[in-house]
């Protein structure tokens, strides 16, 4: 089956009353190069780590923008096994339908037997609204915290909303 497209992420909140709006851009493939385009968004901006562990479970963590996470203790509070290494492109784009620097929430639609469990960063979600890319990174889409929530309910992914753990020295996620 073939991934979902941004017009039908778009048709998907529409149809669960989901407010959006999006903005058209340049790619960007990181946080780094989004700076200055989130400068003129209002709202918390995201990174989003696509996460497998041990036994090969896979995480989506859905963190603020410049978050610092200590990859080493969040298997912890994930409830993963081992620690947690990075998906493959190839595995991003089977589960999620996206490619590297593209990586969404909104990917979830493509998750169709809800394989990815999904962990929003509590920080983030104090924002409103929030904004992901819609499926493809030459785009910036805004929605409310809930109804980001009710997107992810509604594909089979109840979100938890947790503080992620912050770095002691260097190991970090940036």
């Amino acid at each position: 089956m073939s991934p979902a497209t941004q017009e039908d992420l778009f048709a998907v909140l529409d149809r669960l009353g989901v407010a959006h709006a999006t903005v058209a851009h340049v790619p960007v493939h990181t946080v780094a190069e989004s700076r200055d385009l989130k400068a003129g968004m209002p709202g918390g901006h995201s990174k989003n780590l696509f996460l497998k562990d041990k036994r090969g479970r896979l995480f989506l963590v859905v963190a603020e923008a410049e978050a610092r996470i200590d990859l080493k203790r969040l298997h912890g509070p994930l409830g993963a096994t081992g620690h947690l290494s990075f998906g493959s492109p190839e595995l991003l784009y089977e589960r999620l339908g996206v490619r590297p620097g593209s990586v969404t929430p909104f990917g979830l639609i493509n998750d169709r037997d809800a394989t990815v469990a999904v962990v929003l960063d509590a920080r983030l979600m104090a924002h409103d609204p929030v904004n992901f890319h819609p499926l493809h990174n030459g785009a910036t889409t805004a929605v409310a915290p809930a109804g980001l929530i009710r997107f992810l309910e509604a594909t089979g992914h109840p979100p938890r909303v947790m503080a992620l753990p912050e770095p002691a020295g260097e190991d970090r996620a940036e």
